[in-house]
């Protein structure tokens, strides 16, 4: 009965030791979370816009050879960028968006996967480590795994632009995006988006949305500016809000794992004091029984 008292008391311990980390990393996560937040709630309606806007110029400028980056082509080689975090700890959300990734891969490209035509480019240690296990008929591509060590604009559109020069010299003839959307600090989406090439409005679409702009000073000079501008800035949104939806997915999973180390405990205790009563019981009806031998003597 000691042994398994002593045997409660040290998983009591253990439980509360882990608990104090969980809290601690749950602060943690709070406190990044609330500057990831701010700059993807700043950057969105923004980024949103203009990517509205791009898609918008693209659809009213057919046959325009100046909008290389909207250009339809038959899709023989594919490029999946897939955005995850570099730690673990934060429930399925590494998990989600290698999966929403894998299943673009295994179902709208898996002609060119069979051909052996599909490159991964991981941004974050787990995804890259997920494909790189089960992908190995795959290029997968670690040249900006560590991206999040550096979040500044100007380590963030390395990737983009590399990605614009590829699909401009016909390595690429379709990039998409695998990203976790922020919506709160509960909630996050996998999302698997088309980034090259641009995709037009349809032709279904109201008429009100199909604007016809007026370049100045020139048609070409200005979209040569424009059009990587914006995807740089769409790119960048990808990344901030993989970066938001980690920590508010880690926050979570820390705070789900706070109150299980409660239950724990409380189970723990009940199970300890049991048997500290059975124990006690015990030594009472032994002493009582002695005391009865010796008198009967």
């Amino acid at each position: 009965m000691a042994a398994n008292l002593k045997e409660v008391r040290e998983r009591i311990r253990s439980v509360i030791n882990t608990q104090q980390i969980t809290k601690a990393m749950k602060m943690v996560s709070a406190a990044k979370l609330r500057r990831a937040q701010s700059a993807i709630q700043q950057m969105r309606p923004y980024a949103d816009k203009l990517n509205a806007m791009l898609r918008n110029i693209l659809s009213n400028l057919d046959g325009d050879a100046s909008t290389q980056y909207g250009q339809q082509r038959p899709v023989e080689r594919v490029c999946i960028v897939v955005i995850t975090s570099n730690r673990g700890l934060c429930g399925a959300f590494n998990s989600n968006i290698s999966k929403a990734a894998a299943a673009v891969i295994d179902g709208k490209y898996a002609a060119q996967r069979a051909k052996g035509q599909v490159d991964i480019l991981c941004i974050g240690k787990r995804g890259y480590e997920f494909f790189k296990k089960r992908y190995s008929d795959c290029r997968v591509i670690n040249q900006y795994v560590a991206l999040f060590d550096d979040l500044t604009y100007d380590n963030i559109v390395k990737v983009p632009l590399s990605l614009m020069e590829s699909f401009a010299k016909g390595e690429y003839d379709a990039v998409e995006v695998a990203y976790g959307r922020f919506k709160n600090a509960a909630t996050q989406f996998a999302e698997c988006e088309q980034f090259l090439p641009v995709a037009k409005l349809e032709k279904s679409d109201d008429d009100k949305k199909r604007a016809d702009y007026i370049f100045e000073p020139d048609k070409k000079g200005l979209l040569e500016y424009l059009v990587p501008s914006i995807l740089q800035t769409q790119f960048q949104k990808f990344v901030l809000d993989t970066h938001a939806s980690e920590h508010g997915a880690r926050m979570t999973a820390m705070d789900k794992a706070s109150d299980n180390a409660n239950e724990i405990l409380r189970d723990l205790k009940i199970t300890y004091n049991k048997a500290r009563q059975e124990s006690i019981t015990k030594e009472i009806l032994e002493i009582v029984g002695g005391a009865a031998a010796l008198e009967s003597e």
